[in-house]
C-alpha cells in the first residue's frame, strides 16, 4: 500500500518584501556568529591568562557592572533589558565554563 504524499500549496511567487527582510535576517545572524566566535577567541586568551596567574575563573562584580551597562544600553537601543541580560548571562556562563577548563587543562 502506497500512501499519498501530503497536498502542498501551489507554488506561488516568493514574497520580494518578505525575502528581502530574510536576506537581511540571514546577513544579521551571520554577523552575530562571526562576533560570537571573535568574543569567544578572546575569552579564551583571557581564560589561559587567568589559568597562568592563579586569577578567578569569574569575576561577579564585573559581570554585574557588565550586565548594568548593557541592560542600559539595551533600553537605549529598544531592546528588552531582561532578553539582554539572559543572553549576557548566558555568555558568561558559557566564558566561565571555558576558563574554569582552562585552569584544569581539560
Amino acid at each position: 500500500m502506497t500512501q499519498t504524499p501530503p497536498a502542498t500549496a501551489p507554488d506561488k511567487a516568493p514574497d520580494p518584501v518578505l525575502a528581502g527582510y530574510r536576506a537581511s535576517i540571514d546577513n544579521i545572524d551571520a554577523a552575530l556568529i562571526h562576533i560570537l566566535a571573535e568574543r569567544f577567541r578572546i575569552t579564551k586568551a583571557v581564560g589561559e591568562h587567568k589559568a597562568q596567574n592563579a586569577l578567578p575563573a569569574s569575576d561577579p562584580g564585573r559581570e554585574e557592572r557588565q550586565i548594568a551597562r548593557l541592560r542600559a544600553l539595551a533600553g537605549e537601543a529598544q531592546l528588552d533589558p531582561e532578553f539582554s541580560e539572559k543572553f549576557l548571562r548566558f555568555i558568561i556562563d558559557e566564558v566561565i565554563r571555558h576558563h574554569e577548563q582552562a585552569k584544569t587543562g581539560s
